[in-house]
C-alpha cells in the first residue's frame, strides 16, 4: 500500500478582491486536481489550479474565475434582496436579470425589467439593498421625483449615505 502525498505550491498575489465590502487576498495553489477550485478562508480567497496550469498565463483565467464567483454570489444574494424588497414595497419588476453592465451596477429598463451587474456583490449588503430599492422605485416613479425620494427615505432613511459611497467608490 503506497501513500501518495499531494504537493501544493502556493503563490500569494498582490491583488485583493472585494466581497460585501470586505477585502480578501488572492492566493493561488497548484494541486493534482482536474478542475479549478475556489474557497474562502479567513481573509483569503484560495484558488486551486490543476498542476497543468503552472506554465500558463493565469491573468485571463483568474479574471474569469473571479467573475464567475461574483456571478454565483450575486445569484444567491440578489434573489434574497429582490424578495425582501418585493415584500416591503408590495410590487415587483416584470423580470430581473443578472449580467454585466458597462456603466453602473443596476438599471431599470423601459419594459420594467431590472438588470443587475454581478459586480454589485463587491459592496456591503446595505449598499446592495439600497441599489435594489432605488431600482424598484424607478418601476413606479421617475428618478429623483418627489415620490421617488419620499419612498426611498421612507424605507431606507439613510439611503443617501450608500448613494454617496457608490459615487465615491464606483
Amino acid at each position: 500500500m503506497s501513500i501518495i502525498k499531494e504537493k501544493t505550491i502556493a503563490n500569494k498575489i498582490n491583488e485583493s478582491v472585494e466581497i460585501y465590502g470586505k477585502s480578501y487576498n488572492l492566493k493561488i495553489i497548484y494541486k493534482n486536481i482536474k478542475i479549478i477550485e475556489l474557497n474562502i478562508e479567513n481573509n483569503n480567497i484560495i484558488i486551486s489550479f490543476p498542476n497543468k496550469y503552472k506554465k500558463i498565463d493565469k491573468k485571463n483565467i483568474l479574471k474569469i474565475v473571479i467573475e464567475k464567483m461574483y456571478l454565483e454570489i450575486a445569484k444567491n444574494e440578489i434573489e434574497n434582496v429582490m424578495e425582501k424588497t418585493r415584500l416591503m414595497l408590495g410590487y415587483a419588476p416584470e423580470d430581473y436579470e443578472i449580467k454585466n453592465i458597462k456603466n453602473g451596477l443596476a438599471k431599470c429598463t423601459k419594459d420594467k425589467k431590472i438588470i443587475i451587474n454581478p459586480q454589485i456583490v463587491k459592496y456591503s449588503k446595505k449598499t446592495i439593498e439600497s441599489i435594489i430599492l432605488q431600482e424598484y422605485c424607478k418601476l413606479k416613479y421617475r428618478p429623483n421625483s418627489k415620490n421617488f425620494i419620499e419612498t426611498l427615505k421612507h424605507y431606507m432613511p439613510n439611503y443617501e449615505k450608500y448613494t454617496y459611497m457608490l459615487s465615491v467608490n464606483y
